[in-house]
């Protein structure tokens, strides 16, 4: 054994108070400040140049969020301009606290379609969710957590992101034809769709197909290479749902004019004006007119408090790690931008917003150079606010219908599931998991089972430790040598014993070898927990029942004292030599090597016995 009997059986804890003060040093540095507000490290070399470029890149995704924010707002179950509201606060926000400069903050249809069942049409509910999620997202930043967006697997996101699309965009095919449904979910909408079919207005189901052909088509646009006006089409395909809707308005404005019922169903009727600056609802009223004090809304809330404020992380940080371009994204910076942005639009009757992946990419092709284009684009919102409201009453559902279909098909990310399949086919159970829960469950529930079940893959991993047994035979001596490898933990304690002691009788009743000694190699652990400790012992006791000896040979000091320390009569198992022929050697003598004979060794086993207290120290 290694002469170092003190550092066996000393435990080296971190030195909190030392890491706490050397972070007290750091946090109010002039790094610090900057990471912590982005703007303070782009806005000093911002020039002229990069503001026109700024402007039009603004301009042309505010065309795109104002349609966008009507839908999502008609996707929340909730007035088209609540859309609106929850469009521009985000936007002049992530400017200050944003690290990515294609991301654009504002409602999107998944975090729509999630806020849907929980507010039953009640606005209120939805700007409490808001606040609540800007201040969870908030405290999260701020604790440097954004580590939990890694618990969610790429096979869970896909799985997530492809049940989200059919169920949005199975939700607004009864508005594509014209048909009133009282539901979004995917399998009621179908239904209702099916039942009511003889109901479809030949208006509605003309100008929603049509709108959706031509959104294909002119999606396709800016694909043409060979074209002269490249850069034109470009433009026309980035700005296809403006037109998309100044089509729909001109046309249901115009056959209007000639009848007195309106030729299309139309959106509600959108409240001229700015949002009024006013604290969110901590209290409601039901239908009944009587009081809904705040516990009681968050028990309504449900669930939509935890998986609302995770989406959004989830979404915002996906984004910005798709356009950073190699990058490192601050996924915590990233947070406490949204959290601010969600926390400060709840006083502006917003909904719980996130980054919008089609508004970035837009913001990207348009060649955005800082988060400053994100103020041109809610300075353009607010101008749709104050003068164009009494446009948007002419806006049919089955445009809007057609637009937020054509988002969908093209928001699944269908070459990462095929990825998934090629790489590894067990990874398909959480995604087709996650996608069924969703479909037919709910989708923050979906998305738990999917979590759920990667858990349960790791933890059945971890179950099973890296553990090999084989039977050798050196000089007459029947010898069971195993290593174990990697983190061992206290789910893997039992494993450990029952394999061991079952091939040690196997050995003895099937093959006939009467196996005297158990040797497990340890070079290769990195740390086992006090649970292991305790099965190692009981198990060398186990084996002492079957007449076999168990030696732990060559352990690292950090794993080795563990076992020390829970019992110093363990100390004797553990053995390091310089090579296994040594071992067999000491064993065959019946040499149990004293205190100083150990000594002779600690200077011939390399990494396996430290030679200073230095090294010990760093292992341990």
């Amino acid at each position: 054994m290694c002469d170092y009997d003190d550092e066996l059986y000393h435990e080296h804890l971190p030195n909190v108070c030392g890491a706490m003060r050397e972070k007290s040093k750091t946090c109010c540095s002039i790094n610090t400040v900057k990471r912590k507000l982005p703007i303070l490290t782009w806005l000093p070399e911002y020039t002229l140049k990069f503001l026109i470029v700024d402007f039009v890149a603004g301009m042309t995704v505010g065309l795109t969020a104002v349609t966008q924010a009507i839908a999502y707002g008609a996707v929340a179950g909730l007035p088209p301009v609540y859309g609106l509201y929850s469009s521009f606060m985000g936007c002049f926000l992530y400017i200050i606290f944003g690290t990515c400069k294609d991301v654009t903050v504002g409602p999107t249809a998944i975090i729509s379609m999630m806020v849907n069942p929980h507010v039953a049409g009640k606005p209120d509910y939805a700007v409490l969710i808001c606040f609540l999620t800007g201040c969870i997202v908030l405290v999260l930043g701020f604790l440097n957590l954004g580590v939990l967006v890694r618990f969610i697997s790429a096979p869970v996101i896909a799985g997530f992101t492809l049940s989200a699309a059919l169920t949005v965009g199975s939700g607004q095919i009864n508005n594509l034809f014209g048909i009133q449904s009282q539901s979004n979910e995917f399998l009621k909408s179908w239904i209702n769709f099916f039942g009511h079919i003889e109901e479809t207005r030949l208006n509605d189901a003309l100008l929603g197909c049509c709108t959706l052909i031509l959104l294909l088509f002119m999606r396709k646009l800016k694909d043409l290479k060979s074209c002269s006006c490249q850069s034109v089409l470009k433009y026309l395909s980035l700005c296809r749902n403006v037109l998309a809707v100044i089509i729909g308005i001109l046309i249901c404005y115009l056959m209007s004019r000639e009848r007195e019922d309106m030729p299309f169903r139309i959106s509600q009727q959108i409240t001229p004006g700015l949002p009024p600056f006013r604290a969110p609802p901590f209290e409601t009223v039901d239908e009944e007119g009587q009081t809904v004090g705040f516990g009681e809304m968050i028990s309504n809330l449900g669930s939509a408090v935890g998986t609302i404020p995770l989406l959004c992380i989830l979404e915002v940080v996906s984004i910005a790690k798709a356009f950073s371009k190699g990058k490192i994204v601050d996924a915590s910076q990233e947070m406490i931008a949204l959290g601010f942005c969600n926390l400060l639009s709840s006083f502006f009757s917003s909904i719980p917003i996130t980054g919008s992946f089609a508004r970035s990419a837009i913001n990207n092709a348009s060649g955005v150079r800082t988060p400053l284009g994100g103020a041109f684009t809610g300075i353009l919102i607010l101008l749709s606010l104050a003068f164009l409201t009494q446009v948007f009453a002419y806006l049919p559902k089955a445009t809007l219908a057609a637009i937020i279909i054509s988002a969908m098909l093209f928001m699944v990310e269908y070459d990462t599931i095929a990825e998934i399949w090629r790489a590894k086919k067990r990874d398909m159970v959480p995604f087709v998991f996650t996608v069924i829960c969703c479909l037919f469950w709910s989708l923050e529930y979906g998305m738990l089972v999917g979590v759920l079940i990667n858990a349960l893959f790791i933890l059945g991993k971890s179950m099973t430790p890296q553990f090999q047994l084989e039977s050798q035979k050196h000089n007459g001596l029947e010898l069971c040598v195993a290593e174990l490898k990697g983190n061992v933990d206290y789910t893997a304690a039992e494993s450990l014993n029952i394999k061991t002691v079952a091939f040690v009788t196997e050995q003895k009743t099937m093959m006939e070898k009467t196996v005297s000694l158990v040797i497990i190699k340890g070079s290769e652990i990195g740390s086992i927990d006090s649970t292991v400790a305790l099965n190692l012992v009981s198990l060398r006791d186990d084996l002492q029942q079957l007449q076999c000896e168990l030696i732990c040979w060559n352990w690292n000091m950090a794993a080795a004292g563990v076992v020390c320390r829970l019992q110093r009569k363990a100390r004797n198992m553990f053995r390091y030599t310089k090579n296994f022929s040594e071992l067999l050697e000491m064993v065959a003598n019946g040499n149990s090597k004293s205190e100083s004979d150990n000594k002779s060794h600690s200077n011939s086993t390399g990494n396996n016995c430290p030679t200073d207290s230095s090294q010990v120290d760093q292992i341990s």
